[in-house]
């Protein structure tokens, strides 16, 4: 299989390491969480980020009665799946 002369990937401005600097950040502060769920899907909830892990970070929803996912990983931040945005 060829795909011709133009054949470059995209590469991305952001590391891993990053990404974990960006989201440790905001540690303890309310965020406002955009998840792709795929097929044309998104998810928004606010909530406070409470844990930055060494592969993943959790967000405790505001909701009590929230029953989607709470916890992501940096590769997910990176892809862009999830945004995350302090709340004002």
């Amino acid at each position: 299989m060829r795909f011709g002369n133009n054949h470059t990937m995209i590469k991305s401005s952001k590391t891993l390491k990053s990404a974990k600097e960006e989201i440790s950040v905001l540690l303890g502060l309310d965020v406002e969480v955009k998840v792709n769920l795929g097929r044309n899907k998104t998810e928004s909830f606010n909530g406070k980020l409470t844990n930055v892990y060494q592969s993943l970070f959790t967000v405790t929803p505001f909701d009590k009665n929230y029953k989607g996912k709470t916890s992501y990983s940096y590769s997910e931040y990176l892809c862009g799946n999830v945004v995350l945005k302090k709340s004002t």
